[in-house]
């Protein structure tokens, strides 16, 4: 499961004394002359997507810089949050103006959720599905908020909600479907 990957990769970061911050990509641990070093900031710093003379390169700023897009900011956060860095996650996304969009409240969520507030995650889960009920992640994401708390039967109508929306075989069904698979045993 792709949670589980983003998860590992937050706990070595962390484990391995690297910044909070965390660049976006994967790295296989094989290296080619195309790949680029990732970037990685200082606490209290995300990434920006520069242009110096024509050329698009990412660089470290502060979080309080004020010339940081929404995008910017959601890129960071959300790669803050699969990475396990709830709490730097939170705050990136909290300085996004709009916080009505329904992946900054997804991620809310789910920042929140795995830091243990689950009923604060939940609650930013329901408001992102008001705004855009099609949106599946979420419904997964709130699928799993009401397996941990115990409310399988909730879990079960997010499973049916996504089956309408992208079928059996998508990856947010896939992924509720084998929760709740696991938490029925």
């Amino acid at each position: 499961m792709r949670k589980l990957l983003y998860i590992s990769l937050g706990a070595f970061i962390a484990a391995a004394g690297f910044s909070t911050a965390f660049a976006a990509g994967s790295n296989s641990g094989s290296s080619t002359a195309s790949e680029k070093p990732k970037l990685v900031c200082k606490k209290g710093e995300v990434i920006k997507n520069v242009r110096t003379n024509g050329v698009k390169k990412k660089k470290c700023v502060k979080l309080e810089s004020s010339n940081l897009t929404d995008e910017d900011l959601y890129d960071q956060g959300s790669q803050l949050a699969k990475a396990g860095q709830y709490e730097e996650a939170l705050k990136v996304l909290a300085k996004i103006k709009n916080q009505d969009d329904p992946r900054v409240l997804n991620y809310l969520g789910y920042s929140n959720r795995k830091a243990g507030r689950l009923d604060v995650g939940i609650a930013y889960y329901q408001k992102a599905l008001a705004i855009d009920p099609d949106f599946v992640l979420a419904r997964e994401y709130l699928g799993e908020g009401y397996v941990a708390a115990g409310k399988i039967d909730l879990a079960k109508i997010e499973l049916a909600e996504i089956k309408k929306r992208c079928g059996v075989a998508c990856e947010e069904y896939k992924d509720l479907a084998e929760v709740i698979a696991t938490a029925a045993n």
